[in-house]
């Protein structure tokens, strides 16, 4: 005779099993969609040559070739062409991909989390603590970001952590209300009441019952936000206020022979196709995993 509690038992085994096929079918569905197939191969392309970039890399990335600075456009000896100290580009744009690929996605994590938190406890509480979360969003929303980038950096120093911080903070508010308005509707569901019968906190229905359930949007926005901040790594270096020189930097490199395109586009052309490459990749993967979304 099976008892409750082991009937119990069996679902808590299955319940593991039922999540890891579910991951399967999710994973199998992503490579159906052409979007995604495509998206994610331009990323995980990019990460492959950014982690081979000490092995494929034909140069040192800071290296001159001052020989190579009468014939600076694409050659045998450099595929890509140099840039206007004789470094060469493909070097550089190889080992440019490290930072970003580091930078970009641990910044839109730390958003995620903060804003994640924010949110959860502006939609679940309510009241005066979601309308002071909810103002002082607003507030951080309000100024200019590319200002506030400008004055943050110039007062700490540009490095990877303070580029990573000052991302994390302009981006977790507008993660914040995405996350406080699907909170609102979710702290009405049948499951968060049968917690809220059982006795369980508040912090685990918020990360247990709520945050779960709204982690497909979530995800979404995070694969674009990530694309959008590549696009500000660049603009941060292309401003001066990026990677410090010499470290290669791709917004750098464009901003460093932004005086030479007219002679020599191509200084300026293949840091900027890099970043759109995957900028384009990033979005292609978050279009792909709202397909699937729709799906289920």
């Amino acid at each position: 005779m099976t008892t409750p509690a082991t009937t119990e038992a069996l679902s808590s085994l299955a319940a593991p099993r039922a999540s890891r096929a579910a991951g399967w079918r999710r994973m199998a569905a992503l490579g159906e969609s052409v979007p995604a197939t495509v998206g994610l191969a331009i990323v995980l392309a990019w990460a492959a040559l950014a982690i081979l970039a000490p092995l494929i890399a034909p140069y040192p990335p800071n290296a001159s070739d001052l020989a190579a600075l009468a014939h600076a456009t694409p050659s045998t000896t450099h595929w890509l062409g140099t840039d206007h100290l004789g470094r060469d580009l493909l070097s550089r744009i190889l080992w440019g991909a490290r930072p970003v690929l580091v930078i970009a996605p641990l910044a839109v994590l730390g958003a995620a989390a903060l804003g994640s938190l924010l949110g959860l406890a502006a939609g679940y509480y309510g009241r005066w603590i979601g309308l002071v979360i909810t103002r002082a969003c607003d507030i951080v929303l309000s100024f200019p970001v590319i200002i506030l980038y400008m004055i943050i950096l110039a007062h700490f120093g540009s490095s990877a952590w303070n580029i990573i911080g000052v991302l994390t903070l302009t981006k977790a508010p507008i993660i914040a209300r995405i996350v406080r308005g699907m909170t609102l509707d979710l702290r009405e569901r049948e499951y968060v009441t049968a917690a809220k019968m059982r006795g369980e906190s508040a912090l685990y229905i918020m990360l247990v019952e709520i945050l779960p359930n709204a982690r497909g949007p979530l995800i979404v926005d995070m694969c674009l936000r990530t694309g959008y901040n590549v696009i500000i790594i660049g603009v941060l270096g292309f401003l001066g206020i990026g990677l410090p020189p010499p470290d290669p930097d791709w917004g750098g490199m464009v901003k460093d022979t932004y005086g030479m395109m007219m002679v020599w586009p191509h200084m300026a052309l293949f840091p900027c196709a890099a970043i759109s490459s995957l900028v384009v990749g990033f979005n292609l993967l978050a279009v792909g995993l709202r397909e699937l979304g729709g799906r289920d």
